[in-house]
């Protein structure tokens, strides 16, 4: 599998002090998969971490972080057919991804959904990592329980 046919992405999972992570709504997805992390695009020659942090301010207003880990390598996930059909997937095959682990460190009164003219989440909550495989679309539900896994370690009250 060539990475090459992959879009460079990062993604963002969000511990609070009790071990919650962040998931947010996204209006233009099928219901009840609607709920994602955080996640965007790698401008070029970015480095990684600096684009998950910019990925999560855009997306959530949060910027108050503390980074615990990230996942080794790139996970992929391919765009199903009507995500290419539609374009969205600007030519690609589908998505690598390399995730990183964040503990927010602020008040919630941070976290604003509205500060990026490309609005991503119009609903959020705090929600149990394990229940996060299933409340995202389908084709990213294995990248999703390798992320879990990854990051479970995390997933416990500081």
């Amino acid at each position: 599998m060539s990475l090459d046919l992959y879009r460079p992405n990062v993604g963002v999972v969000l511990f609070n002090a009790e071990g919650k992570v962040w998931i947010g709504s996204r209006p233009d997805a099928p219901h009840p998969y609607q709920w994602q992390f955080p996640q965007g695009g790698v401008d070029p020659g970015e480095d990684l971490e600096a684009a998950a942090r910019r990925e999560l301010f855009e997306e959530t207003g949060v910027e108050t972080v503390a980074v615990l880990g990230r996942t080794p390598g790139w996970l992929t996930y391919d765009f199903p057919e009507e995500v290419l059909k539609s374009g969205r997937g600007r030519g690609f095959k589908g998505q690598k991804q390399v995730w990183f682990a964040f503990r927010f460190l602020g008040e919630e009164r941070e976290i604003r959904l509205d500060l990026h003219h490309e609005i991503e989440f119009d609903a959020w909550r705090w929600a149990d990592l394990a229940d996060c495989v299933a409340l995202v679309v389908p084709f990213k539900r294995e990248v999703y329980a390798q992320v879990a896994e990854a990051f479970g370690k995390f997933a416990h009250p500081v």
